[in-house]
C-alpha cells in the first residue's frame, strides 16, 4: 500500500516550518545567541584582565622584593659601618685608659719612691740619733753627733 505524497500539506509544512522558524529565530533563537555570545565575550575579556592583573601582581612582587633586598643590603652595610664606629671608639677608649692608669701607676710608683726615700734618709737619721744616745748611755756622758768629730778628725 503505496501513500502518495500530499503536496499541499507538505507544502503548508514547509511554510509553517519556515514562519515558526523565523519567528523562533527572531525571538528567541537570536537574543539567546546574543547572550551566549555576550557572555563568551565577558568571559574572555575578564580571563584576560585576570592574565594581566597576575603579571601586575608579579612584576610588583619582584619590585617589592628588590627594594627589600636593596633595604636589607644598606641596612646590613650601616649596621657594620655602625659595627666599626663602635669598635673604634671602644678601642680608643680602651687605650686612653690604658694610658690614664699608666700615668696614674707611673705617679704612684714615683710618690712610692719618694716616700721610701725620705723614710729610708728619717731611718738614717733616727739610727744616727739612736747609735749617738746610745753610745752616750753604754759610755755614761754625752757623746757628740759622729759626723761633726768625724769632720773634725779629717781636718786634723
Amino acid at each position: 500500500m503505496h501513500i502518495p505524497p500530499d503536496w499541499g500539506i507538505f507544502a503548508a509544512l514547509i511554510v509553517s516550518f519556515l514562519i515558526f522558524w523565523f519567528i523562533f529565530g527572531r525571538l528567541f533563537f537570536g537574543p539567546f545567541l546574543e547572550l551566549l555570545s555576550s557572555r563568551e565575550r565577558r568571559l574572555r575579556e575578564l580571563s584576560e584582565r585576570t592574565e594581566q592583573l597576575l603579571r601586575e601582581e608579579k612584576a610588583a612582587v619582584g619590585a617589592r622584593e628588590a627594594g627589600l633586598a636593596g633595604v636589607r643590603i644598606e641596612a646590613l652595610r650601616r649596621r657594620e659601618t655602625e659595627r666599626r664606629q663602635a669598635e673604634a671608639e671602644a678601642g680608643r677608649m680602651i687605650a686612653e685608659a690604658r694610658a690614664q692608669a699608666k700615668a696614674e701607676l707611673d705617679h704612684v710608683r714615683e710618690t712610692i719612691e719618694q716616700d721610701f726615700e725620705a723614710a729610708a734618709a728619717q731611718l738614717k737619721q733616727l739610727a744616727g740619733t739612736l747609735g749617738v744616745e746610745l753610745a752616750g748611755r753604754v759610755l755614761r756622758r754625752a757623746v757628740s753627733d759622729g759626723t761633726a768629730g768625724a769632720d773634725n778628725s779629717r781636718r786634723r
